[in-house]
């Protein structure tokens, strides 16, 4: 016979309403206010099973770490009064705030025990890993960038086309006498928001750009300035500032990123499968 689900904490519903919505529980549209507590229900339920193992009866909480948990909340509020308002609203007390934190404090001590038995990620996992996913450690070539860009639109004046070629040629003049200044005419007549960055565009690696503009840009040397360049957008003139070229990164520069991701895998999958067997025969 399936047993009934036990009801979830004020607080649970307090927190994953926050976690999932931003909102407090009594903001909740339905729908939210359903997930909310389908959500809370389980994990009331996975909760109580791992509170009731022998793992859990072995953890002994500081209680520095309650305190810690404890100001946190706290200092969200700028009184004691709002504090207290705004539990009783959750329907909680100082008191069972403090309940439902050692509570929620001890699931994750009982889960970090478990994680704790994972096998340790050795330097051929991580080797193997690298060799399998060659194509996640290659960097394409990527160029920093600076446009202008005037739009071209007939409705507004001064820039309808021919208006406009005009403005992006005399630009285009000024910055051959002296590319020094193209940070400082993109902010004064780039009509993209980069104007107020300087005209920046950042790393920019092949295919992001419109391909009028990507060809034009992948063909420049470092400091190089390019011939005027219509898109869709409109008008651009574009600088290369500098060049980062295609490379692979190295086993040794990616072995910590690969054995933390590893690690975290076999630490997570572990959890999940101890908390399922929490369930087998219920």
């Amino acid at each position: 016979m399936r047993q009934t689900q036990p009801d979830p904490s004020p607080y649970l519903t307090l927190k994953l309403a926050g976690e999932l919505y931003g909102k407090s529980p009594e903001t909740l549209e339905p729908a939210e206010r359903g997930r909310v507590a389908a959500v809370a229900r389980r994990q009331t339920e996975i909760e109580q099973r791992i509170l009731a193992t022998v793992e859990a009866s072995s953890v002994v909480l500081p209680e520095s770490s309650i305190k810690h948990s404890l100001a946190e909340i706290r200092g969200r509020y700028a009184g004691d009064d709002e504090y207290h308002a705004d539990l009783a609203r959750a329907g909680l007390s100082h008191d069972t705030l403090r309940a439902a934190i050692e509570r929620d404090l001890t699931v994750e001590a009982v889960l970090e025990q478990v994680a704790g038995r994972a096998t340790p990620v050795s330097a051929t996992d991580v080797e193997i890993f690298y060799l399998q996913h060659a194509a996640k450690f290659h960097k394409p070539e990527t160029r920093t960038l600076r446009h202008i860009l005037l739009t071209i639109n007939d409705a507004l004046p001064g820039n309808e086309r021919a208006a406009a070629q005009a403005r992006i040629t005399a630009i285009h003049a000024r910055l051959l006498k002296a590319p020094e200044r193209f940070a400082e005419q993109a902010l004064k007549h780039s009509e993209c928001p980069t104007a107020m960055n300087g005209g920046l565009l950042g790393q920019m690696p092949r295919g992001k750009l419109f391909p009028e503009i990507d060809a034009v840009t992948f063909a420049l040397p470092v400091g190089g300035m390019s011939a005027i360049v219509e898109s869709p957008m409109g008008f651009h003139v574009v600088l290369c500032e500098s060049i980062e070229p295609e490379r692979y990164v190295s086993l040794a520069e990616a072995s910590e990123r690969i054995r933390a991701r590893l690690d975290d895998g076999r630490r997570m999958a572990l959890q999940k499968a101890w908390v399922a067997g929490l369930f087998v025969g219920a």
